[in-house]
């Protein structure tokens, strides 16, 4: 009798722990949380601090995770969402609340009352160096190649969109000519970057939208200096990933801690090695080796949100009408 009211009690103390340990849900982009993504060692630094259960939702790439959130309004779970970029939020009014963006080293100034970015980078074409040996210089030389190319979905993923606004920032009123002059490069478009970027080391095409940081993770994770990014002379489209705290979360305290750590030095490594992408602000100790050796773009190409936003349902109808002929 004994054993049995003590093991009740042990679960009744158990009980009443798991309820008073707060939940912080956070909704991103499927990439983020693998074992191999920036989600887990972010988890576990911030509970470490926190006292509370960091719980990841994903709904696919970034576009994706802002549809999930326009869906469920009002009733959403999410606390803290990660993943919309600047060519989204201005889109996505009325979903967040105000919070404090901390001082950053973005290459170009940023504000935005309801968010905070995390870290940036510059979208490029992905090859392998010891198969091209001659990449294009731009967009009409990429066009006039035989090269095969996989690019995302603009309707589900950010790089998808980032793509459509890095022709638009490039060629404005020409973009439709250079998208028809594209189409027969472009052998599949996925709905997000995972599964382009896999069809690519797979081998399935020439070249993969991603960015310039990518051919650091398999220099540095995996000792291979075998893929380089392109250098385009008409400049490179920036991406600046960003973080904000749900109008409707009934965490705000924590969600605003959050978000603190995940702009603070710690969080900040890592994500250079995880999320292979430059940090919103450099950590004390730097850029890890292997940085250094990267295409630097001589020009950077960004939309302010709200020109993003009015160009990008004109943008994504060129880029169908192109791609559907």
């Amino acid at each position: 009798m004994k054993t049995k009211l003590l093991a009740a009690g042990l679960l009744t103390i158990a009980t009443q722990v798991m309820a008073e340990t707060p939940v912080l849900t956070v909704l991103t982009y499927d990439s983020f949380t693998p074992e191999w993504g920036p989600g887990p060692a972010i988890e576990k630094g911030f509970e470490a601090t926190c006292g509370c259960d960091v719980q990841y939702v994903t709904a696919g790439d970034g576009a994706a995770v802002l549809a999930r959130l326009k869906l469920e309004g009002d009733k959403t779970d999410a606390d803290v969402v990660i993943g919309l970029d600047t060519n989204l939020t201005a889109s996505a009014e009325g979903l967040f609340a105000p919070v404090t963006a901390p001082a950053n080293t973005l290459p170009v100034p940023f504000s935005d009352a309801n968010f905070v970015p995390f870290d940036w980078g510059y979208f490029a074409f992905v090859y392998d160096n010891t198969k091209l040996k001659t990449p294009p210089k731009n967009f009409k030389e990429l066009a006039a190649s035989d090269l095969k190319i996989v690019i995302e979905d603009p309707r589900s993923s950010t790089p998808g969109l980032g793509l459509l606004m890095w022709v638009k920032a490039a060629y404005g009123d020409q973009a439709p000519q250079i998208w028809a002059d594209l189409a027969d490069n472009i052998v599949t478009v996925t709905p997000g970057w995972s599964e382009a970027y896999g069809m690519f080391l797979d081998g399935q095409a020439d070249m993969v939208l991603s960015y310039t940081t990518s051919p650091a993770y398999h220099l540095i994770a995996e000792t291979d200096a075998t893929k380089s990014a392109a250098l385009f002379d008409e400049g490179h489209y920036m991406q600046v990933e960003v973080a904000g705290k749900t109008a409707h979360t009934n965490q705000p305290a924590l969600a605003d801690a959050f978000l603190a750590y995940l702009t603070g030095d710690e969080a900040q490594t890592t994500l250079i090695t995880t999320n292979w992408m430059y940090p919103a602000t450099t950590p004390k100790a730097g850029l890890p080796k292997g940085f250094e050796t990267l295409i630097q773009p001589t020009k950077s190409l960004l939309f302010p949100a709200a020109e993003a936003e009015s160009l990008r349902g004109k943008a994504i109808e060129e880029w169908q009408t192109a791609l559907s002929k």
